[in-house]
């Protein structure tokens, strides 16, 4: 490394020495005391990167001298330590480095060039499905089916665990990524040797999935990224971004009584979404710190997506010395981590400097209430008592179209009255459907809570909601309170310690007494994976054309997520998933109205079997020790029997077999040295015109696939039944059923057919619907173009890289919208679609324009200008002229998009090495 500020430095601690870069020593050239202490770490990253290429004395200095009230406008290169997957996103991961490993030899280079040079762990969390649930047999029963559906993509897993170096993968039945992340994987500072020298310095990550923030609560800078970027990561290819703005959030006060960390989060995702924090960092400061658990912390870091921020940070402390320890971290770790972030200066503490932000938000922790969020944004926080309003509100919209059925009155119930469902004590309407399951007879109507979820990393690695849940699940249970018989509920663990305090306790039975078993460890519900509703509940959903809901304590709650036939979902605390799944509907005020009717026949309230903060925190502190820790991580890395016994290939090239699950994709095809150009668009058709809010769940979806889409026709036709199709999540490694899946949400809305839901579009030349999939390939036979238009906050959701790489192989040469959401911008220029925004205060409404143009994009100069020109051709030959912004944001991307796409980039870099 170059050291233009004579940085380095010698660390001494636990008898040995460390080389570090720094701060202290660039202290005495810029005063960087008043630096946010996300920004110190982006600084001593620079610092320790320098080679006067990528990094140059000029960038460090931008940072070194920060304002935090200008534009971002200097791009720097930033390089993680290491870098997190979990298998829906990873398995795409190491299906494109294996790839890679084939097309670079075609290029005259070695397989062994494409290989992770920074360590790279993967989880496997996301394949487990809640196909049985509210029995003991659950988990076993879930692990078998998950193992039975996904074993060529574990093979596939297994031979890069043993083709790639640096690679690790945590096996199933094991936890969620990001709470093995902070219990196990984080090091806060990290240490290697490099030029035989042992250094030390923050611990930083990339993951591939956009929950990678929750670190952040242990003052680990990192954040989510899409699959494409994080392979560049571990190849070695430093992140270009421009040096971020940074939004100080002050906490003051302490949480009141009955408030959980769930309540605070929401509070700050709607506080944080309102101000605008896209592609800013926000830190977390101020006296309100010294009361707020670690768990708390990485509650509120975790949803760092849901408000919008690249990350969600809190400093190191003695809060976090204390977490390391209690999750534990060797003492010398520990040791390590205080003398290191003593010594440059990210030791918080009540004589830290104060820090300057670009603007600070204030909240004190007090002012915090119930809530919930819904009924399908993380952003929309509900009060506890206005649920049944917002889901009347809801509901309206959802039924318009609904014809009445035979003898219907109104779903609705008087003031103060309870839900008419299930229980004859609260019957006031013979609205919904007549349903018999298991032996019980019950009416099935609008705003049934189906699916009851205590799942997601968000709230699984907080023992204060979990074992608030367990509390009120076991006064619940005394009161002879369980779950309704409609309500198909679920406990997901994020990790295996949680399972063993739940037991310690006593209330797993508890939980189990009310209907909820261990299903799984795994994101389960929260990422699609619900599973199937029993046959009963489904054929009367269908039969009454119902609104029903669902309730998970996990951070996603977007349209068509959670399950299909699910309309309305809610985020909530567990404690508040396991009342509303006593209560069996959103159509009730838990807030004075009764939950049901108890074994002696009084009414239960929510306040009567609500745990106090004290009853809490007394429970946690017989419950957790180190040990837990220690006992569940010490193999983390060998899997059980299902696991060693997947019998797996050799060799540094994969043997691409014809599996429906695994398969070399179309990237290279073609590929040679030679760099392209950013080419004008001309001739284009719009493939989509889609409003605000779409999400990548509406563009890649992850849930279940059905058999008569594109992608279900296409599985058939390889002769795999519809029982085994499994989830477009599981499928990732196979772009044939990707790509068939890419825009074919049930509830996307593609503007260009009004009234119709769903994954279709119009073929303008003929005037015909056909499913989005059908119309690109048509197009793309009469080798026409395609472009896509939205609104707002598009691509809002999780880090999917697919959601770019389906919309490149549908032909998308661009997309035009009012705003992106940071990774999914990010994702577009690594897989080579443009990304431009509409200037300020137009979008396709106010420019007339209804997706039947034909569109040329020009001006783009390669890539360098700034803006570019459409014209938008009317089929009356009117024309419609306007300016885009054009998102090629720093020099770095521009040369990914000549490219074609970063994996490109990386492809002839280490090929032209090679040639050297």
């Amino acid at each position: 490394m170059l050291d233009s500020f004579a940085t380095r430095d010698t660390l001494k601690v636990n008898g040995s020495s460390y080389q570090i870069a720094s701060l202290a020593k660039l202290g005495q050239r810029f005063d960087i005391r008043h630096l946010p202490y996300s920004m110190k770490i982006l600084l001593e990253n620079l610092l320790r990167h320098e080679d006067g290429v990528n990094v140059t004395a000029k960038e460090i200095e931008a940072v070194a001298r920060w304002n935090p009230k200008a534009e971002p406008d200097t791009e720097i290169a930033f390089m993680p330590a290491r870098v997190v997957l979990q298998d829906f996103t990873g398995v795409p991961c190491v299906v494109d480095l294996a790839a890679m490993r084939d097309a670079v030899v075609k290029l005259g280079g070695d397989a062994k060039q494409i290989n992770p040079l920074a360590p790279a762990e993967l989880v496997i969390d996301h394949s487990v499905q809640v196909d049985v649930y509210g029995s003991p047999s659950a988990l076993d029963e879930n692990v078998k089916i998950e193992f039975q559906r996904n074993q060529e993509r574990y093979a596939f897993l297994r031979w890069g665990q043993k083709a790639f170096d640096n690679f690790k993968v945590v096996p199933p039945r094991t936890g969620i990524v990001h709470q093995v992340n902070l219990e196990h994987l984080a090091r806060v500072v990290f240490t290697t040797d490099k030029d035989g020298q042992p250094w030390a310095y923050p611990d930083t990550v990339f993951g591939t999935d956009s929950h990678t923030t929750m670190v952040n609560g242990v003052g680990v800078l990192g954040w989510g990224v899409g699959g494409i970027e994080a392979e560049a990561a571990m190849l070695g290819q430093p992140s270009s971004m421009l040096i971020p703005q940074v939004v100080g959030f002050k906490l003051t006060g302490k949480l009141s009584e009955g408030v959980t960390a769930t309540d605070l989060v929401l509070t700050v995702t709607q506080m944080l979404r309102k101000l605008g924090v896209v592609g800013k960092f926000v830190e977390f400061f101020g006296p309100g710190l010294k009361d707020l658990a670690l768990a708390d912390r990485a509650t509120i870091g975790n949803m760092a997506p849901e408000y919008g921020a690249t990350c969600g940070i809190f400093p190191i402390d003695q809060e976090a010395l204390n977490y390391l320890r209690l999750s534990g971290r060797s003492e010398e770790q520990i040791e390590l981590v205080k003398a290191y972030a003593q010594a440059q200066g990210l030791w918080h503490d009540e004589n830290t400097p104060h820090a300057q932000f670009t603007t600070t938000l204030e909240l004190d922790l007090g002012d915090v209430r119930p809530s919930l969020a819904g009924p399908k944004r993380p952003q929309d926080r509900v009060l506890l008592q206005d649920v049944e309003k917002s889901f009347r509100d809801a509901l309206g919209p959802l039924t318009a179209n609904r014809r009445p059925r035979n003898g219907e009155t109104s779903n609705f119930i008087s003031e103060g009255g309870s839900a008419a469902i299930g229980n004859p004590a609260n019957a006031v309407s013979d609205s919904g459907v007549l349903v018999e399951k298991d032996g019980e007879s019950f009416r099935l109507t609008d705003g049934a809570v189906v699916i009851a979820a205590i799942t997601s990393c968000t709230n699984t690695s907080n023992p204060a909601v979990m074992l608030g849940a367990g509390l009120l699940a076991k006064k619940a249970a005394a009161k002879g309170l369980k779950a309704q018989p409609w309500v198909k509920t679920s406990l997901g663990p994020g990790s295996k310690v949680v399972t063993d305090y739940l037991e310690k306790t006593g209330l797993l039975k508890e939980l189990e007494k009310v209907g909820f078993y261990v299903v799984g460890y795994g994101c389960t519900t929260c990422i699609g994976n619900s599973g199937p509703l029993p046959v009963e509940i489904s054929k009367g959903i269908a039969e009454g054309d119902l609104a029903v809901a669902s309730v998970l304590s996990g951070n996603r709650n977007f349209e068509g997520r959670v399950h299909p036939e699910v309309k309305m979902n809610y985020l909530a605390s567990p404690p508040l998933v396991v009342a509303y799944a006593l209560a069996g509907s959103l159509d009730v005020d838990l807030s004075k109205d009764p939950l049901g009717i108890g074994s002696d026949g009084q009414p239960v309230y929510l306040k009567d079997i609500w745990p106090s903060n004290q009853e809490i925190s007394d429970t946690i502190a017989g419950a957790i020790s180190p040990a837990m820790f220690a006992k569940n991580y010490a193999d983390v890395f060998k899997g059980d029997d299902r696991w060693n016994h997947i019998a797996s290939p050799d060799g540094a090239v994969y043997q691409w077999g014809d599996s429906t699950y695994i398969k070399n994709p179309p990237y290279f095809e073609g590929m040679t040295r030679e760099v392209g150009t950013v080419d004008d668009i001309h001739g284009a058709r719009v493939l989509g015109l889609f409003g605000d809010s779409i999400t990548t769940d509406h563009i890649s979806p992850a849930g279940s696939i059905k058999k008569d889409s594109p992608a279900g026709r296409f599985l058939i036709s390889k002769g795999v039944e519809p029982k085994d199709f499994n989830s477009y999540g599981s499928r990732r490694g196979n772009d044939d059923v990707m790509v068939r899946g890419t825009f074919a949400n049930i509830r996307i809305k593609n503007l260009m057919l009004p009234g119709v839901e769903g994954g279709y579009t119009l073929h303008v030349p003929t005037g015909e619907q056909m499913a989005i999939y059908d119309a690109a390939m048509k197009y793309k036979a009469e080798k026409t173009p395609l472009v896509v238009l939205a609104g707002k906050e598009y691509g809002t959701g999780s880090s999917r890289d697919w959601a770019a790489k389906g919309t490149l192989l549908l032909g998308v040469k661009a997309v035009i919208a009012e705003s992106f959401e940071r990774i999914h911008r990010s994702n577009l220029v690594g897989m080579g679609v443009l990304p431009c925004q509409f200037q300020d205060g137009e979008n396709a409404q106010t420019l007339g324009l209804t997706g039947k143009e034909v569109f040329d994009i020009t001006g783009l100069n390669d890539g360098e200008s700034k803006e570019a020109k459409v014209t938008a051709t009317a089929p009356d030959g009117s024309r419609k002229e306007f300016t885009v912004k054009v998102l090629l944001l720093t020099p770095k991307e521009r040369e990914f998009f000549r490219h074609g796409g970063i994996l490109q980039y990386v492809l002839r870099q280490l090929a032209g090495r090679k040639a050297a």
